[in-house]
């Protein structure tokens, strides 16, 4: 199983804590968030990593390399020229890319079965999965309509009555889709791409048990430091 970590970002809302190392680097108990979820990642089986990458980039591939130090395989996609989105990211790593491959936050600690989210993707046969857990506004705002197997909307700019799920952090795209909804070379954000497919009725639906941590804001940094600190 491939996994595509979006890395990329500047995490404006971190202020002075991401001015001088990226987002995924910001060292928690001694070592970096990426490295939390890499090994996550590995004990769920998925040891083909894309790491797509731009502001100060060149610390994350620094500290990583191939990967091999973690028992995984990682390559890199640089955003050279501007930041593409979420979106644009992925459509700028193409050739680095499985027929079907996660997609995660550069963020998110997401505690799941993966094997059972890809295998859920395969068998269902629809061109993307979007994992959301039963949020009902309690960690962040819900942005998601479930309806069976099925994400019937997916918007983050209006909340409707009916939005008791929140987009997890995860999500299992085709390459093919890819190609045929995401410009190339253009600033693109998922969540463009989700809303499109939900109203198209192409979006599957996989609901998490466990919560979602990010490490995107300072409470979420926090409470991520503290379900560390409970671990060891």
């Amino acid at each position: 199983m491939q996994c595509v970590i979006l890395a990329g970002g500047l995490a404006t809302r971190l202020g002075p804590l991401t001015e001088k190392v990226p987002k995924s680097m910001i060292a928690i108990k001694g070592k970096p968030f990426l490295e939390y979820q890499i090994d996550l990642l590995k004990k769920n089986d998925v040891d083909d990593i894309v790491l797509c990458i731009g502001h100060l980039g060149d610390q994350i591939e620094n500290y990583f390399g191939n990967g091999g130090r973690l028992g995984v395989n990682i390559k890199y996609s640089y955003e050279t020229a501007h930041l593409l989105g979420t979106g644009g990211a992925i459509r700028n790593a193409l050739d680095l890319l499985d027929d079907a491959f996660f997609v995660l936050y550069g963020d998110s600690y997401l505690d799941i079965s993966y094997k059972n989210v890809f295998d859920c993707f395969l068998q269902k046969g629809y061109p993307a999965l979007l994992v959301v857990y039963r949020n009902s506004n309690k960690w962040d705002r819900s942005n998601v309509v479930l309806k069976g197997d099925l994400v019937v909307l997916y918007d983050k700019e209006r909340q409707t009555a009916d939005m008791e799920y929140i987009d997890y952090g995860l999500s299992v795209l085709s390459k093919s889709l890819v190609c045929e909804e995401i410009p190339q070379g253009m600033v693109f954000d998922l969540a463009q791409l989700y809303e499109r497919l939900s109203l198209r009725g192409l979006l599957l639906g996989y609901q998490a048990a466990n919560r979602f941590y990010e490490t995107g804001s300072r409470q979420g940094l926090q409470e991520f430091e503290e379900l560390v600190a409970d671990k060891t």
